[in-house]
Formats: C-alpha cells, structure tokens, sequence
C-alpha cells in the first residue's frame, strides 16, 4: 500500500483517522501500531511476522543492555547490530553477492533461490540502529513499552520512504504528544496534500517518460532522447521523493509527531557538499554521527585519512540504496567530488560565480542520476554513450505540450523562479483579504486531493521508486 493511491487515500486513511482521534488517548499508540501493522502487511505480508519478532527481540536486548555494567553493555550493543545488520545484509544483499560469487565461479556455480526485498527495509533497518545505539551512548533512556518501541520502528507514515527518523529526535512524542491540536492538523492535511500534488501530478507525468527513454534499445537512442530521458528522472525522483517526505510528515503533524524535514531546494545547491546537506537530509545526518564520525570523521592525522573516510561513507550511501554495483559507482562518484570540493573545486569555482556554481552542481548530480536509474551498469553506459554522441535530432514525438509544461514547471521550483514569488503573493493576498491561514489552507488542500486524485483515476501510471530500497 502506497500513499498517492485509491486504496489509501479513499478507505485506510479515511478509517485510520476516523478511529484514531475517537479513540481514548491511552490507545492512540495501540491504534497506530494496529494500523501500522496492516499498512505494512498489505506490502509485505511475508515479512511483518520476521519484523515483529526482530523488533521484539531488539527491544529486550537494549532493555537488558541499559542495565548492564560497561562490558556487557558493549556485548549487547553488538548483538542488536548483527541482528538489524544481519537481516539488512540478508535479505537486500544476499542475491547480489550469490550473483557476484556465480559469475566468478561460472559453471561451479551456487544455486539459489531468489529472494524477495521486503519494501522499507533499510529504512526499518536505520531506525533500529538508531535506538540501540543512541541508549548505548547513554544519551537517551529506553522505551518502556514494547507497543511504544514497535510504533516508533513501524510508524506507517514514514517507514517505507523516510525520512528516516532517529530515536532522540521522538523518543518524548512516542509517549506524550498533543493529539488534538487543530492547527497541526490542518496544517498536516495541507503538507500532505502538496507532497502528494508533487508526486502525482508531477513525478508521475515526468516517470512515464523518463521510463519510456530509459527501456528504448540503444539504437534507438539519440542525445536529445537521452538527455530528456535523464533530465525527466532528474526531476521525477526529487518530485516523488521529497512528495513522499511531505506526505509523512504532514500525516505525522496530523497524529502529533514532528518529524525532521528530508528536502531544502537541492538542486540550487553551489557544490555536491552542500548538495548533500539538502538532499535527503536524515540520510546525510544519520551517515555523518553514526558512520563518519565514529570512522575519525573530521579529526584524523592527515586530509588523505579524511577523503578516505568520506569515500567508504559514500560507498556504504549507494550500497544502501540498492544492492547492484551501479549504486555503488553512484556513491563513490559523489565521493569523489566531495573530496574535490574539499580539495581544489570549491576554490576553483569561485571565478564563475553563483550562476556557474548551480549549473556545474546540476549537470554532475545530473550524470550522477544516470547511474541510480538505470538497470544495471551496461546500461548506464549505453545511456551515457547515447547522451554524448552528438546526435541531438528530434525527440521522435515523445514530448507533447503537458510533458513540456511540466517540466517547465518543475525547473521553475527546483530553481526558486516560483516559490517565492507565490508567497510574496500570498502575503498580499492575505493582507488584502482578511482571510484566515487556516481557510487558505484549508480551501487548497481540497483542491490539491481532487486534482490527485482525478489524475490517479485517470491514469494506470503511478510507480513506487523506492521498491529497490
């Protein structure tokens, strides 16, 4: 089950809501682990009882872990990260190393039997380690409850594409919150009504086609055709990715969370350091405390120490979005060009100004795209191959008036040409008006809903991205 879907916006939210704000305040936690439980087990009904008991199993570790003395404290920390690693490593990676092993092997091959990515899961994953290893830094206390613990692991809203939300940031809300704070509430209906605005009547108009470029036989393939493919899945993964963020956070607001925000304008970044401050942003904080700081992070010997831990930090980012070696690639290549930045390139830069800065950081996050979407890497360099041969003729009546509006529109956000004129707009108008904040939020969530929701009926075309995670 996916938010920007019938089944979810016309009969789970709609029931879900419905019980939870009726319900007493003592079983909010209960009903939103009961729904939880059911979002979940509509995706992956073969996994949630692998869940459950890896969620038990952890919860009572960190339990016994926080009461232990300093040695055993450290024995149990590592018990929870086999456990939540193990399971990542099994399920995610195990049919690539299979792969990776047979094709060495050839003819003396392992035999094996292909096995099922349950959806989220590195999402689920992160969130586990977040909690052990926040308690064993002492820096926190556990949850008393296994029904709060399991909540905050399989809160619905955000597990299946972030933002990924650490223990310390929600440790309080999980046990008391305000639940009946309308103003959230409206303002929670009026994120989540852009985030799916975003994704289905952006992301999904640019997906069609950027799905269409990217299964066309090489041959086929022109630079004009490339590039517009590409430039399509440029647009469509920050549209569908930060919808999804603006929807699980304005379904949280909703129910009393406060989650973190996952998305500030990446694409007006002036370098792939601060490209990654604004990109996924929970991902890059979660990487930078758990991962590169406990590697030295900033306070090693010698620089070539620093760009060696920026680089396996990178690696271990694109192994963690998909397990195939074009991933991989993908996050050495933005590791290579942050040490770049720290190295040579941002100094370098300077003398093209504001303007250069943006277009360069775009057209390297651009080629970088190339790699995370296509199907393997024979691919993405047949795409590359394509996107320089010089062969820019017409686009072979793959573009129509609403895929170029869209597009347009699309740059026209990414780059600030729109944001901010509207809400100079906006002030005036309400100025002018007198009317109330809540009214115009309320008056556009309604029309927001309605325009997805005839476009979700109207059309068969609506992905879910993040299955390879």
């Amino acid at each position: 089950m996916v938010f920007s879907s019938i089944l979810f916006l016309f009969y789970f939210l709609p029931v879900f809501l419905i019980a939870y704000h009726l319900i007493d305040e003592r079983y909010k936690n209960l009903t939103l682990l009961v729904g939880s439980i059911i979002f979940y087990s509509w995706g992956a009904p073969n996994f949630i009882l692998i869940a459950l008991l890896s969620i038990g199993l952890d919860f009572y570790i960190v339990k016994v872990m926080d009461i232990s003395s300093q040695g055993k404290r450290k024995l149990f920390l590592w018990l929870s990260l086999v456990l939540n690693v193990g399971l990542l490593l099994y399920f995610k990676y195990a049919n690539f190393f299979i792969e990776n092993v047979n094709l060495a092997l050839g003819d003396k091959g392992i035999e094996w039997t292909e096995i099922v990515l349950p959806i989220g899961l590195s999402f689920f994953t992160f969130q586990k380690l977040s909690y052990s290893i926040d308690i064993y830094r002492q820096g926190d206390k556990p949850l008393k409850n296994l029904t709060d613990y399991t909540v905050y692991i399989l809160l619905f809203p955000q597990l299946i594409a972030g933002p990924i939300v650490r223990y310390k940031e929600i440790a309080t809300q999980l046990i008391n919150r305000d639940t009946r704070n309308y103003d959230d509430k409206i303002v929670g209906f009026y994120r989540f009504s852009i985030g799916l605005a975003k994704k289905v009547l952006l992301a999904n108009v640019l997906g069609e086609k950027a799905d269409i470029v990217f299964s066309m036989d090489v041959v086929d393939l022109n630079s004009s055709l490339a590039w517009f493919g590409v430039l399509c899945y440029t647009f469509q993964i920050y549209f569908d990715f930060s919808g999804y963020s603006d929807m699980a956070i304005g379904l949280g607001r909703i129910m009393g969370f406060k989650f973190p925000e996952n998305f500030n304008s990446p694409y007006i970044s002036q370098s792939i350091t601060e490209f990654w401050r604004r990109w996924h942003i929970t991902l890059g904080s979660w990487m930078r405390d758990y991962l590169y700081i406990p590697l030295g992070g900033n306070r090693v010997k010698n620089n070539f120490r620093l760009y060696i831990n920026l680089w396996i930090v990178f690696l271990i980012s694109g192994l963690w979005h998909g397990a195939a070696w074009n991933f991989i690639i993908w996050g050495g290549y933005h590791g290579v060009f942050l040490i770049a930045d720290r190295i040579f390139l941002n100094r370098l830069t300077t003398k093209v100004g504001v303007a250069g800065r943006m277009t360069l950081t775009f057209v390297i996050v651009v080629l970088g795209w190339v790699l995370f979407r296509a199907d393997n890497l024979n691919h993405s360099f047949e795409i590359y191959k394509a996107m320089f041969n010089l062969s820019f003729v017409g686009l072979g009546g793959i573009i129509e008036d609403k895929i170029f509006r869209t597009l347009l529109i699309c740059i026209a956000i990414s780059f600030g040409f729109i944001l901010p004129k509207l809400a100079e707009k906006y002030d005036q108008f309400m100025v002018n008006t007198g009317l109330g904040n809540s009214l115009i939020k309320g008056i556009s969530t309604i029309l927001l809903i309605i325009l997805s929701a005839s476009a979700l009926v109207s059309s068969d075309f609506n992905p879910f991205i993040y299955f390879r995670f």
